[in-house]
């Protein structure tokens, strides 16, 4: 092989690497997310498990990143240890449809039948309907599959190009001398480990030896060590991801070790005794596309069916491994909520987006309950309450902090435009929350003076402002109702409701002045009603932007500005019916 052999040899692994890259990216962009939380939700059953591991795995393409997303879901709490067995070891087989969709380059028949299953012959065709998706559709979904389409054309290009490059190498003695010493068993699992290790896919290093079989110069004997070492390589993704995650992540990342270490030496020794005894023809021939695809198959299958009933073995050696210490608490501070905002999961934003809205729901919840349990303080302040809603209103803070950080993160990911959109309302809707949350701190503080005063509010005064109050609960429960659901016909019903909010706040005030001047109030008391209607009106406020976000980047058609002007024009029959049903809902006694 010459010089420009070699730089022919480099593109095509170039192409192969990168075709891989971008296939399995479009898979991953095409399912949003949804294949892989369904790791989570399908794992109550051991062989369940093993099969929804494969077919994820066949469909993402890549066994690492399963096992990477495994091991998030464990860091985050989301799954138990004993669940992520059977995920792992179907990820190895699921990993090997790869190898066969290759093997397909190395069919020759004079049927054109036959022939257009070769990918050199059906490759052009998907190219040039990707391209075309790309270019002239606007679907998300489909400029997906464009891409998948490219990726899978581009990979088999790579394919084609190594191949071709390779087969010169046939006639040099120093290369087939280096495949001669791979024969040897543990040499031929170093060099597979190695080579996946590096490159980081084992079906990438298993494409690259299914390439060389082309030399006509790799035989059995020394592919099926490799392959044997390139399952072990593979391991390096997962356990590199364990690196800083909590005890159970880093055992998910040893279980997987231990089961391609333990099913090698099984096979391994299965295999070469049985070689021993009988003699395999087959281990001086050369290799073939095929073939390797066989042996990895075969080895994948022959390891899950042989360690399944042992799982629970593999757990409790990943334990012993790393041992649990007695220690309070959540690792590193977190609570179970935030755990699942895993930079794992950044690999596969629909997921990781998924995750988002998880943790938003759970933030929403605190800033609901510390507001409504501050509420209850004003007519019976309760101090074990009043440090709940201090406790809960921290905790918001440290959502908006974390998940605020990890959704800009997640921004410069290559998102669809469906989780773009949420991911803008999830970034919208935290700042309101903690203002939410803020403002139950207000009240709670407002209440808290009123006992350590022995203050009270007139038997007419606090008969409005229950009123005031419940109608305050009601756009909150609205606004999450329109969170939660995303749903476009309840967000238009906010913007009335905030209106009466702001009605009955000026309306307070007012009565307070007449009661004031006629002696039935205090200034004192005016000071802590106006703080408590203040915040009641600023959280309406809140509830408004919450609801107004979703109709602006649904309909992406306005401003913030531009809706409430447009809904409040005099001429709005629909905004003023409703203004005047929750009026009449709300009437001050």
């Amino acid at each position: 092989m010459d010089f420009f052999g070699i730089l022919t040899m480099i593109g095509g692994l170039a192409f192969f690497l990168y075709g891989m890259e971008v296939m399995g990216g479009g898979l991953s962009k095409a399912s949003g997310g949804r294949l892989e939380m369904l790791l989570e939700r399908l794992t109550n059953s051991k062989w369940k498990a093993v099969l929804l591991g494969a077919g994820v795995t066949a469909v993402i393409q890549s066994s690492s990143a399963t096992t990477v997303m495994v091991v998030g879901f464990v860091n985050s709490g989301i799954m138990k240890l004993s669940q992520v067995v059977g995920i792992i070891m179907g990820a190895n087989i699921g990993t090997t449809v790869t190898s066969w969709i290759l093997s397909l380059s190395g069919i020759e028949s004079d049927s054109f039948l036959m022939r257009l299953l070769k990918p050199s012959s059906f490759s052009p065709v998907l190219a040039a309907v990707g391209v075309a998706f790309l270019m002239f559709s606007k679907k998300e979904k489909l400029k997906n599959v464009g891409t998948v389409f490219i990726g899978f054309a581009v990979l088999m290009f790579g394919m084609d190009t190594m191949s071709g490059a390779v087969k010169p190498l046939a006639d040099v003695p120093e290369f087939t001398g280096i495949l001669t010493a791979f024969s040897n068993p543990l040499l031929g699992v170093l060099a597979g480990a190695i080579l996946t290790a590096v490159i980081q896919s084992s079906s990438a290093s298993v494409g690259i030896l299914q390439a060389l079989c082309a030399t006509g110069a790799v035989s059995y004997g020394a592919a099926v060590p490799i392959i044997m070492g390139q399952n072990i390589g593979t391991c390096v993704t997962a356990m590199l991801s364990g690196i800083g995650a909590s005890k159970n992540a880093k055992r998910a990342a040893l279980i997987h070790l231990y089961f391609n270490l333990i099913g090698t030496v099984l096979f391994m020794f299965f295999f070469y005794t049985v070689n021993a005894a009988v003699g395999f023809g087959f281990m001086g021939d050369g290799a073939n596309a095929a073939g390797i695809a066989a042996v990895h198959t075969i080895f994948n299958v022959f390891a899950v069916c042989v360690l399944l009933p042992f799982s629970s073995w593999l757990e409790r050696l990943a334990c012993l491994t790393i041992r649990e210490e007695r220690s309070a608490g959540a690792e590193n501070g977190q609570t179970e909520a935030l755990q699942i905002l895993d930079t794992r999961f950044l690999a596969t934003p629909g997921l990781a987006l998924e995750q988002c809205r998880v943790a938003a729901a759970d933030m929403a919840d605190a800033a609901r309950d510390a507001l409504f349990l501050a509420i209850s303080l004003i007519s019976k302040y309760d101090k074990e309450k009043a440090d709940t809603v201090e406790m809960l209103e921290k905790k918001v803070d440290g959502y908006e902090d974390e998940l605020g950080t990890y959704l800009v993160r997640l921004s410069s990911r290559n998102l669809s435009s469906k989780d773009s959109r949420t991911l803008s309302l999830l970034l919208h809707n935290i700042g309101d929350f903690e203002r939410i949350s803020d403002h139950a701190l207000n009240i709670k503080e407002a209440a808290a003076e009123l006992e350590e005063k022995g203050l009270r509010f007139s038997n007419k005064a606090f008969a409005e402002l229950e009123i005031f109050s419940n109608a305050v609960e009601d756009i909150v429960n609205l606004a999450w109702q329109v969170f939660g659901e995303e749903n476009l016909a309840l967000a238009k019903k906010v913007e009335p409701l905030e209106e009466v909010v702001d009605s009955l706040n000026a309306e307070m005030k007012k009565r307070h002045i007449k009661r004031l001047r006629k002696g039935k109030c205090t200034i004192e008391m005016g000071f802590i009603l106006s703080d408590i209607t203040t915040n009641y009106e600023r959280v309406a406020d809140h509830c408004s932007n919450i609801a107004v976000s979703l109709l602006e980047i649904t309909e992406d058609e306005f401003g913030t500005h531009e809706y409430l002007d447009l809904l409040k024009e005099t001429d709005n029959q629909e905004f003023g019916e409703e203004v005047k049903r929750y009026r009449e809902k709300y009437i001050l006694p």
